[in-house]
């Protein structure tokens, strides 16, 4: 074969902390550019079909976004590789991530010093992300090339979550998309994406005002069709606005958290306490006061259940509710909202954020490997 070939695929392998699922059908807007899963026939050459993947982890762990190439040459002394790993916002927009380049490497941005290739033989481009963030969540594009030719192929970065619908203490339909997007990242998270709202829709979340998804459109879900949301006639569903004014338009904001590098408490006090007050007692606990998201993702993945209400950092009292009981609010599990009350006036509990550190980490496991030797030495 005369100067080269240059195909990779998005392929299964084994992942750190999660795994390959189903595949996703593939962008049809992509211009040149194609997504390339490659096979070999019995003459030997390359078939290419489209056959992108997902992989899904949580924020803080470690993933691997899978991605392998064929490349044959005819000469002995062949040109580099070049590997490139973008992420994409839009068809037509890429954020660099990682380029290698034979033995130089380099990673940009957020992603630096958090990425690199797996590189388990010849022909593995896998890049493992180390650190997981929730705005590294979305499409990425590994890209090959040698001196002649090119292919890419892309793979989805999925988060396990939580989605919480959220409006500030000026009401409800006051952000643009820049407050919306604003908002969310002060309470721990980020704009959701319409493929989270839609699985939140899919797991039983019903929210009857319109809020900003990470896309720029305007979209809420809805369980039970009635006047107030929409009209009876309209079906149960994402409702969805469409595309509006990021500027002009107010609506309120779906935003979406991932797993806690800490822990959300509801502090014990002998008597419930204004807002200035509760900000204080969670200091004094070598903690602040948790955020919205935070709360949201305590309820969902660590099971945090309390009935007892509570001050947030955004001045609302909130709590968690796991099991359901009629003393408690009602009949569905989920976090219970009672707005923003007067921080001066009102007096309630507080839910207080403690961020866990390597190093409380690593002294557990000392004291586990000490009790284990303690163990042994008394029964040996």
């Amino acid at each position: 074969m005369s100067g080269g070939y240059v195909t990779f695929c998005s392929l299964f392998c084994t992942l750190y902390l999660a795994a390959l699922h189903s595949a996703l059908p593939a962008d049809s807007n992509r211009g040149q550019r194609k997504i390339v899963h490659v096979q070999e026939d019995e003459t030997g050459e390359v078939i290419v079909q489209t056959a992108p993947g997902i992989v899904t982890t949580h924020r803080g762990g470690t993933i691997i976004l899978p991605c392998r190439y064929h490349y044959e040459h005819s000469g002995e002394d062949p040109a580099p590789v070049r590997i490139k790993w973008s992420k994409i916002s839009d068809p037509t927009s890429f954020t660099d991530v990682f380029v290698s380049l034979g033995k130089e490497h380099r990673g940009f941005g957020s992603y630096k010093n958090r990425v690199f290739l797996q590189e388990h033989d010849p022909g593995d481009a896998s890049l493992v992300i180390h650190n997981i963030t929730l705005d590294d969540y979305g499409r990425y594009e590994c890209e090959v090339t040698n001196e002649l030719e090119d292919d890419t192929g892309t793979v989805k970065l999925d988060l396990e979550g939580v989605i919480f619908p959220y409006y500030p203490r000026l009401g409800r339909y006051k952000m643009n998309f820049h407050d919306a997007e604003q908002a969310c990242k002060q309470q721990d998270g980020i704009l959701a994406s319409y493929d989270q709202l839609h699985e939140a829709w899919l797991n039983g979340l019903v929210w009857c005002n319109a809020g900003w998804l990470q896309d720029g459109s305007v979209q809420y879900p809805i369980a039970k069709p009635r006047e107030e949301c929409g009209k009876k006639d309209t079906p149960t569903g994402v409702r969805n606005y469409g595309y509006r004014h990021k500027d002009d338009e107010r609506y309120d904001a779906f935003c979406f958290t991932s797993n806690l590098n800490g822990k959300v408490f509801f502090l014990k006090t002998f008597h419930k306490m204004s807002f200035p007050e509760a900000v204080k007692a969670c200091e004094k606990n070598g903690a602040s006061l948790a955020k919205v998201g935070q709360l949201y993702a305590a309820w969902k993945l660590q099971l945090l259940d309390r009935c007892e209400a509570g001050w947030l950092g955004d001045g609302s009292v909130r709590y968690p509710i796991v099991n359901p009981r009629l003393r408690c609010g009602g009949t569905e599990p989920g976090v219970r909202n009672l707005g923003f009350p007067s921080k001066k006036y009102k007096l309630f509990g507080v839910y207080c954020f403690k961020e866990k550190h390597g190093n409380e980490e690593n002294e557990l496991e000392e004291k586990i490997k000490d009790g284990i030797n303690q163990w042994k030495s008394n029964h040996v």
